[in-house]
């Protein structure tokens, strides 16, 4: 992240506000203050939401139609329906949790791409 902030990109955290409600993205940068969030993850302690223009989301399986299945909260769905301008959607995670299918809700949103953990890049 900080290579990034470094090249000029303005990097963005996903923050739980509340339970069950779309995430909040907020600014980061070295040396931000941080405090202990949602599930004690550490995130920026300002508030400070921006919307980004790409969404990097954790996956512990992913289709053949880039629709992934996350730890089971809603968030990543909830947040992306709500862009009025979907942002690129990188689905990152391990090596073999690519499936057949997630058998995919109304609701669910597919990626734009995924990369996993050994090379396999799905477009």
């Amino acid at each position: 992240m900080e290579d990034a902030h470094q090249a000029g990109a303005r990097i963005l955290l996903p923050v739980v506000t509340e339970r069950h409600a779309p995430l909040e993205f907020h600014a980061w940068h070295p040396g931000v203050r941080m405090t202990r969030g949602h599930w004690n993850i550490m995130v920026p302690a300002d508030r400070d939401p921006a919307v980004p223009d790409v969404v990097i989301a954790p996956l512990v399986g992913i289709d053949t139609e880039l629709y992934r299945l996350g730890n089971g909260g809603g968030y990543y769905d909830r947040t992306l329906a709500e862009f009025d301008l979907r942002p690129r959607i990188i689905g990152v995670g391990f090596a073999g949790c690519l499936v057949r299918t997630i058998f995919p809700m109304p609701w669910d949103i597919p990626m734009t791409e995924a990369v996993l953990s050994d090379g396999t890049h799905l477009v």
